[in-house]
């Protein structure tokens, strides 16, 4: 089943009195929403105690519960020790949604730094060999790591790039973050044809199942020469891109993924405008 939802609680949460984050899971599940991601952007803070609160209030509501690793993520990096950190930030992140109850963890590839991109490209892909193994290790293959497209020309994260890192192993699914293509392609996403050239190419190399539940993030993004400034609302009509068309190409490939709005404090009720889109694309 297609689920939407917010990344973060929004400014409504807030502004109605609610304070801790187990009250997303009643608020999302109100509005009609089906999922939530919480965000390790800082760090790994979370104590086991507040995990399982958490997996309780979520499992409660029936909300599904995914979670993004920290932003300090590099596998490019060419020094070792950081590298050892970067693998250490996805598999704390990892250990924690299992332990909230979730199976989803989206993480930032890296970033090209001095190198050339092909470098650059082929160290992370060295990187995430080894964290596949780590993750098998630590008895995670059960878990879906999603490496994310990103909206900067100096990140690596371009929709080849992070198909090539998922044909690495199974554990892997990607996370396509439609405002970062945008952004990242200076308004590229104007049609549905244009959603579908990206997701048939996607399927063709990692096939129909893989990409069936894959994870997206959503919103409209500000960008410039260099790629994203900043994510913006739905209520923003000069940059993209617009969710109908990819409800109307979801609905064409009978793709099913995650869907996380990350709408600049709005992200709840932008999830709920795109699961009515879709349900109006799909004639549900």
């Amino acid at each position: 089943m297609i689920k939407f939802g917010p990344s973060g609680n929004c400014e409504r949460f807030y502004a109605e009195g609610h304070e801790h984050t187990e009250e997303a899971a009643d608020f999302v599940k109100k509005m009609g929403l089906d999922c939530f991601e919480y965000s390790f952007g800082r760090g790994v803070r979370m104590t086991e105690a507040k995990a399982r609160s958490l997996r309780d209030a979520f499992g409660g509501a029936g909300v599904e519960i995914s979670v993004h690793a920290p932003y300090f993520v590099n596998f490019a990096n060419p020094d070792e020790e950081m590298a050892e950190k970067s693998y250490g930030y996805v598999l704390d992140s990892v250990r924690m949604v299992k332990a909230m109850g979730g199976r989803r963890c989206v993480f930032h590839p890296a970033a090209q730094g001095k190198d050339t991109r092909e470098a650059a490209v082929a160290r992370t892909a060295d990187r995430l060999k080894r964290l596949r193994d780590l993750l098998y290790e630590n008895g995670m293959e059960d878990a879906i790591v999603c490496p994310e497209t990103m909206g900067k020309l100096a990140q690596i994260g371009t929709v080849e790039e992070v198909t090539a890192f998922c044909e690495i192993d199974p554990v892997y699914t990607p996370c396509v973050d439609f405002g970062h293509v945008n952004a990242r392609e200076q308004g590229s996403l104007k049609t549905a044809q244009d959603y579908r050239v990206r997701l048939e190419y996607m399927i063709e190399r990692l096939g129909y199942e893989r990409m069936k539940h894959f994870h997206v993030h959503f919103s409209k993004i500000r960008y410039g020469a260099k790629g994203e400034i900043c994510h913006l609302t739905f209520a923003d009509d000069v940059f993209g891109p617009s969710f109908e068309p990819l409800a109307e190409t979801l609905c064409a490939l009978r793709l099913e993924p995650y869907i996380v709005s990350e709408s600049d404090g709005t992200q709840a009720d932008d999830a709920l405008a795109m699961k009515r889109m879709y349900e109006a694309a799909c004639g549900s």
